[in-house]
């Protein structure tokens, strides 16, 4: 296992001397952990069939659930995509490289198990240079999910990465703390009417001002067959999470911790209380939530609560994040919703 540092500065780094070695590593079948503005990604190129298995077992990720295949330019989007529609062209212009990712028909170069057996795949352009840099040395897309175990807290830096997935993967590239802190926003384009499979960095409203209207998922089936990262339950903590709405603290809160993106009332009942955004910044607020939700978790409390945003642009990301990983599941008690 290899840990790569870029010799600049971690905030804006303009080029990394690990990069020849990550890229040489994904050539030969290998895989790597690299920073994007979102969340940090577990990449091998994207048509190696070995070490796309590599990633669902490390992961413990389930094959239908596909991957984002990230690219550097549109010219690998075309080599990818089977039909790009005009409104892929006018988002990709608007929002590339950037935290959004477009389900398209495939080609058939295009791996079934990178795709979950869909004939579609998801692209994105991250906006991460590490990541565009590594792309372009690698010669190929990548398909990379987030670098942690199935259904767990995101990692936001290089760290939280390495100590998801230690030594199970040979590289990792550092850049630093991811900007955005959320998962890519998922719009598939396979019909006329764009539909929000994920919400995320790019918000509902940003996306409806280039492509009009923009639906939602019929249900979670819909959401589940098209997009990565779409199942009920996940970005989940080990400690059993409940979802609070304020004033009125819950009758254990003197022995829980509690995580709100803005300031409410009745937070000074928690033993613990972490408040992402005191000034309001929603877009802070979701760069920190899963940093935020791996030191509570790490806390040793018994039981963790959170506070719903606003339901409205960032807001709706951070609060689709927190309802997965309040959901009843493998770690949590049916009790846990809100």
């Amino acid at each position: 296992m290899e840990t790569i540092t870029p010799p600049t500065s971690p905030a804006v780094p303009a080029s990394c001397a690990g990069i020849p070695a990550a890229a040489a590593c994904l050539r030969a079948g290998g895989l790597a952990v690299f920073p994007t503005e979102t969340v940090y990604g577990l990449g091998a190129i994207y048509n190696n069939l070995p070490a796309l298995a590599r990633i669902f077992e490390i992961k413990n990720r389930p094959r239908f659930d596909p991957l984002i295949v990230h690219i550097a330019d549109l010219a690998q989007m075309a080599g990818l995509a089977a039909a790009i529609p005009p409104a892929a062209l006018a988002l990709a212009e608007k929002f590339w490289p950037g935290p959004l990712t477009l389900v398209l028909p495939k080609r058939d170069c295009v791996p079934d198990l990178a795709t979950a057996g869909m004939p579609s795949v998801a692209l994105r352009m991250p906006r991460h240079p590490l990541a565009l840099e590594l792309i372009e040395s690698a010669g190929a897309p990548l398909a990379a999910p987030s670098a942690n175990r199935f259904g767990g807290i995101s990692p936001t830096t290089a760290a939280a990465a390495r100590a998801e997935l230690g030594a199970a993967v040979e590289i990792y590239l550092d850049g630093g703390p991811c900007v955005v802190g959320l998962e890519s926003t998922v719009l598939s384009l396979l019909e006329p009417a764009p539909v929000l499979l994920r919400p995320g960095g790019i918000t509902l409203e940003a996306i409806a001002r280039v492509a009009g209207g923009v639906r939602l998922p019929a249900g979670d089936a819909e959401r589940r067959r098209l997009s990565p990262g779409g199942l009920p339950r996940h970005y989940a903590p080990a400690t059993p999470l409940r979802l609070w709405q304020p004033p009125d603290p819950p009758p254990d809160a003197g022995r829980a911790a509690l995580l709100t993106p803005l300031p409410v009332p009745g937070t000074e009942a928690f033993a613990q209380a972490e408040i992402l955004a005191p000034d309001g910044d929603l877009a802070a607020a979701a760069a920190d939530l899963f940093a935020a939700l791996r030191r509570l978790d790490a806390a040793g409390w018994p039981c963790l609560y959170a506070v719903l945003a606003p339901e409205e642009g960032l807001g709706r990301a951070i609060n689709d994040r927190l309802r997965r990983a309040a959901a009843p599941g493998r770690s949590a008690p049916a009790d846990a919703r809100g």
